[in-house]
């Protein structure tokens, strides 16, 4: 780097510096990124915390059931809570939206609840303060009125013809000053960067460095950006107005416009619509409690041959057992359809989301917060399709131990033996959520990560532009 950018950009830092609007922001930004990692690492902290002591507590209730017959234990049902990503408390993502709580239980396939939103004021649909949530929407802002006048200053005072007049080039009079104004977006970085640090590094340190990465480039863009329209203007005030024009519609309207859009193009049924449809599949399926259904009364000859008897009273295992195993597989097949349905739309969604992202970085930039975080729509529903394993497995181990363990002509019978050993309550494992992996979350955010370089390398060509209109503009 040539001696000429360096004096620039020294230059421009003792400018800032005796800026007291500018000191004064920088000083600001940064209490604002402290207060917010401490409070949404304490929430996050006790949220986290709550969640593992219901988990423990819903363990412990439904091993100290008494004896009981295996489809009471079906019906009575079993809680899971969704545990916390570290990195969550930089940022929250889509976690205020969506529950945290399952409920599980036969038969059915509930959705989770208890989201934030549903349980707080409205204020939290406004945003949380979050590290993210300052770098995403506020840091560019200051960057803004810290850079905007770099170049169109120097236009209105006369000092860059003075400048040129020297034997400076228009290039490095731009780069010099975008030094400087990177170093100010770098110490509105840094705060992020130690509670990043403090958060999850440690952990997760391939999540947190692409958490940062994506954040420091966005950092950049505005740099980039502030500069090469500071230079493309003549006052000060024209470039303030650009300027901010350009932070309206890139960070406010274009993601609210883009959401609106992504859910007209591609919406979802409502909760009422859902249910009928699933009601109605569920009927034409057949009804297990019916000896004449069609379906079922051919299971039950299927059951019969394959164990080479004429009645279910015959048989070695229970067919109550058999028929609330097989009644279980049918109606999970038919939810996971729907859930799958429901997903693949809101996948459709995001897609639209991404393709958004060419006309805002903002949203190729929380995609990759949000995936490197663990709070977005892929971590949600690695959540609930693992609740949802969770769920089949243990109701279809009651249905054979009801198979198994209780004769056919005690099932109904109170007076007889029709219940099984609390043990057995015992023998199943815990739910254990599994992240994905690293490279697998780091691979995920490849086409918005390009969408951002992509942004860069525009920038760069309008940085280029500017530096060359700006030598010819003053001859």
């Amino acid at each position: 780097m040539s001696r000429a950018v360096t004096r620039i950009a020294r230059e421009e830092w003792r400018l800032m510096l005796r800026d007291r609007v500018a000191v004064l922001g920088l000083a600001l930004l940064t209490v604002l990124t402290l207060v917010a990692s401490l409070t949404a690492w304490e929430s996050r902290r006790a949220a986290d915390a709550e969640r593992a002591r219901y988990q423990a507590q819903a363990n412990q209730e439904f091993e100290a059931q008494p004896d009981r017959h295996p489809h009471r234990m079906v019906h009575y049902g079993h809680f899971v809570f969704r545990p916390l990503n570290p990195l969550a408390a930089f940022d929250a993502g889509i976690d205020a939206y969506t529950g945290h709580t399952l409920f599980l239980e036969g038969h059915r396939q509930n959705s989770a609840n208890f989201g934030d939103v549903r349980q707080s004021s409205l204020l939290l649909r406004f945003g949380q303060l979050t590290p993210a949530f300052v770098l995403q929407v506020l840091a560019p802002l200051l960057l803004v009125f810290l850079g905007h006048a770099s170049l169109a200053r120097e236009r209105e005072s006369g000092t860059l013809r003075i400048l040129l007049a020297q034997g400076v080039r228009p290039g490095q009079i731009v780069r010099g000053k975008l030094l400087a104004l990177a170093g100010a977006a770098a110490l509105a970085l840094l705060p992020a960067a130690l509670a990043l640090a403090w958060m999850g590094a440690l952990s997760q340190p391939l999540r947190s460095a692409a958490l940062l990465a994506g954040h420091a480039l966005w950092l950049l863009l505005w740099a980039l950006a502030v500069v090469g329209l500071s230079a493309l203007f003549a006052r000060r005030r024209d470039a303030l107005l650009c300027l901010l024009a350009l932070w309206t519609v890139t960070v406010i309207l274009v993601p609210r416009l883009a959401a609106d859009t992504a859910a007209y193009a591609h919406g979802l049924p409502t909760r009422l619509e859902s249910d009928i449809a699933v009601a109605r599949d569920l009927a034409a399926m057949g009804d297990s409690h019916n000896p004449d259904d069609p379906y079922f009364a051919g299971f039950r000859q299927k059951v019969l041959a394959q164990y080479g008897v004429a009645r279910v009273e015959d048989l070695p295992v229970n067919y109550k057992g058999l028929l609330g195993m097989e009644g279980e597989r049918m109606t999970s097949e038919l939810f996971n359809r729907y859930a799958a349905d429901s997903f693949d739309q809101q996948g459709r969604q995001s897609a639209w989301m991404d393709r958004a992202g060419l006309l805002s970085p903002l949203l190729a930039l929380r995609r990759v917060s949000m995936a490197t975080a663990g709070t977005d729509l892929a971590s949600y529903r690695r959540f609930l399709e693992q609740g949802e394993h969770y769920r089949y497995t243990l109701i279809q181990s009651l249905n054979r131990l009801q198979a198994e363990k209780i004769r056919y002509a005690d099932d109904r019978n109170p007076t007889r033996q029709n219940r099984v050993d609390r043990t057995h309550w015992h023998d199943t494992a815990h739910f254990q959520y599994l992240p994905a992996t690293p490279s697998a979350v780091l691979q995920s955010v490849l086409p918005a990560a390009a969408t951002l370089l992509a942004w860069l390398a525009a920038l760069l060509a309008l940085l280029a532009f500017s530096a060359q209109r700006l030598g010819r503009s003053t001859r």
